[in-house]
Order: structure tokens, then sequence, then C-alpha cells
């Protein structure tokens, strides 16, 4: 998803009638073919209703400023009634998470995790991040071809999320498993797992082993981990199972996927773009604006969804009441009218932090300044 945007007015895009544009098909993103899908419905239908997918009937919203009335309006939007992804989660399989929940009970939990990614702490850690990173790329092959996905991205995340648990040094790769199984596809034959039977089965084993810990660090005094904060939080220590494999699931996979996934897209990017590695190589300083310019070009949340509480307004169209809405932070990363030429990598962009990719409002990613600080 990361290629330098080239006009193709060959594209099925721009023969295929609106009523059939369904941009929640994998296949676009899997073949890379998402972009003038996108560029087509920003500019003549911004707000677009699909009434027919795998995932049932949906609204795309596709503007940045559309996207942004929704992140900030959650007494309208709700991430609690439907969920947070296109798809519907089976109800006897759902499991909730503060990501997935409206005010009260979303704040209430946030704030237990919160102080771990807090400005005072990250300060604490930028010494052990940068001594891993350093281990890790000291590592390297040298004058040969290697996968970097393997040997840095998914090493360096899955390191820093055993810190953020305090979790078994030895056991760390189980962490990178249960984000995959979290986030997997169950349609994509290359898929961890291949139902959601299937997946809440793993993630529940998940919850088994990480419950272990929980209870020790439960009768241990307070610690500075995810688990320890968890287990003594008021909001969270009695948190029910199902909502505790959420809430495990949600922090695992905000620490390792996206960021990994930013890690491999932004140095694909400096690759694409030689003129702005060339820039950066010239300047290490503008590492400040790169860093959340490859979040933006990255985008690695491609979308999330809200359910409307009450019949609304949005974009000059009628929304009722109930209706799935999902928010295409690739595509509101790449609306023109929010960010100056946005398909172009800049690493010394004039406002680097205007994007959508953290989310918005009360959702906006409670460990955006971790993730910028791995990258």
């Amino acid at each position: 998803m990361n290629a330098p945007v080239h006009y193709d007015s060959s594209s099925p895009a721009y023969a295929l009638k609106l009523d059939k544009f369904d941009v929640s098909d994998p296949k676009l993103y899997q073949d890379d073919t998402w972009y003038p899908y996108f560029e087509r419905l920003r500019r003549e239908d911004p707000v677009h209703f699909v009434p027919d997918s795998p995932y049932g009937p949906y609204w795309a919203v596709t503007k940045y400023k559309d996207i942004m009335h929704c992140e900030v309006h959650h007494e309208v939007f709700s991430s609690e009634i439907g969920g947070i992804q296109v798809e519907d989660q089976p109800k006897d399989l759902q499991r909730p998470s503060f990501i997935r929940m409206d005010p009260p009970r979303h704040d209430e939990q946030r704030k237990v995790a919160s102080p771990i990614v807090a400005p005072a702490n990250l300060m604490n850690m930028e010494p052990l991040i940068r001594e891993r990173t350093r281990l890790v790329l000291d590592a390297l092959p040298r004058n040969e071809t290697f996968d970097w996905v393997e040997h840095v991205s998914v090493k360096l995340t899955t390191m820093m999320l055993a810190t953020l648990f305090d979790f078994p040094f030895e056991e760390r790769s189980k962490l990178t498993y249960w984000s995959d199984v979290a986030i997997a596809n169950v349609r994509d034959p290359e898929a961890p797992v291949h139902s959601e039977e299937e997946r809440f089965a793993e993630l529940k084993e998940m919850a088994e082993y990480m419950g272990r810990l929980f209870n020790e660090r439960r009768q241990q005094p307070p610690k500075f981990d995810l688990l320890s904060m968890l287990a003594h939080g008021e909001a969270t220590r009695d948190m029910p199972l199902r909502e505790f494999m959420g809430n495990l699931a949600l922090l695992i996979v905000g620490g390792n996927d996206t960021t990994r996934n930013s890690m491999t897209g932004g140095l694909l990017a400096l690759n694409q773009f030689p003129d702005q590695y060339r820039k950066l190589h010239a300047n290490p300083t503008l590492v400040e604006s790169l860093v959340p310019e490859i979040i933006r070009y990255v985008t690695p949340v491609i979308h999330m969804r809200r359910t409307t509480i009450t019949e609304t307004e949005l974009g000059g169209k009628t929304i009722p009441a109930g209706a799935k809405v999902t928010m295409w932070y690739v595509s509101g990363n790449r609306d023109p009218d929010a960010v100056e030429n946005p398909d172009a990598f800049i690493v010394d962009r004039a406002r680097p932090r205007q994007h959508l990719s953290f989310g918005f409002g009360i959702h906006r990613c409670v460990g955006n300044r971790l993730a910028e600080l791995q990258l």
C-alpha cells in the first residue's frame, strides 16, 4: 500500500458504476489497487452507501473532515454497539475492550493503561528502546539479502511488547502469534486461523496464559507494567474473561502489528522516494518529521467502524440509526483538501502530524507516542 501513486485511467475503478463499489474487498489491498477507488469516491461520493458486501450494508466515509466529524461525535457514532471492524463479530464470540466501548466505561478502563505510555515513562524507556534497537541492527547480515520484516520489524516490536507486559522473554514469540490471530482475515487461506470459532479458541488460550501472569501480579506489589496495572486497576482487576481477552488482544495488537507495519512501510517508502532518502541522509534531524510522515503515508490501520445511535447527517447524506459507518483512514490521509500533496512521501513535511492514523478524539491511540518512539 505504499507504492508511489500513478493515475491509471484504465483502472476498473473509473469504469465501474459507483453503486458497485465495495472498498471493504480485501483483494483491493492484497493487489494494491485500492487508490483509484478512494480517489473517485472522495471526488464524486465521499459518504458512500454500499448496500451489499460480504460484511453486510455499510457507509464508507472517505474524506478527512467527515472522518473527523465521526471521531469527535462519539455520542452519535458508537464504538460499543457494533464494534470497530466492518465485519460483525458473532455475539457469542465477542471480546469487549475499551476501544470498543463508549463513555463512561471507555474512560475508566483507558486511564488504567495510559500511565505506561505517558511522556515521563517514555523518557525512562527510551534508553532501553535504543539499546535493543542497536542490538537488532548490529546483528543484521552484511552484504547479503535478508528479510527486513523477520529480522527487524518483528523482532523489535516483539521485544518491546515483552517489556511492556513484563512477559517471559524466552516465550515472546507467543505475543506475535496472538497479535496475528487477533487481526487475521479468516477468509485468507494463509491466515493463522480460518474461522471466528478458531480465533476465539486461540485467544482464549492467550487469556488463560496471561491470566496466570495476571494472578501472579495481583499477589505482588503494583509494578509499572501493563499486566500489573490491569491487575491492580479498580476498573480492570475484576474483568470478565471476554473483556480480559478483548483488552489483552487490543494492547498486544496495538503494540505489535501497527508499529511493525509502519517500520516496514517506512523503509519501503524511503526506497521508493530516493530523493527523500538523500534529504534525510544529509540532515538526520529530519527524523522528527519523518516518523509521523511514515505513519500518515503507510496508514497501518486502514479503517475503523462506528454504528449510529440516532439518525444523523453527514456529508449531505441522511444516515439512519443503527447504520454501520466505516471511516477509511487510508483515504482520509490522502485527501488533498486536508493534506498538501498527499500522495507524495515528504520527510520534511510542514505539518506531518496532520493525519488520521492514530484516530482522533476519545479513541485516539493511547500508545501513539510509544509508536513514534519505536520508529
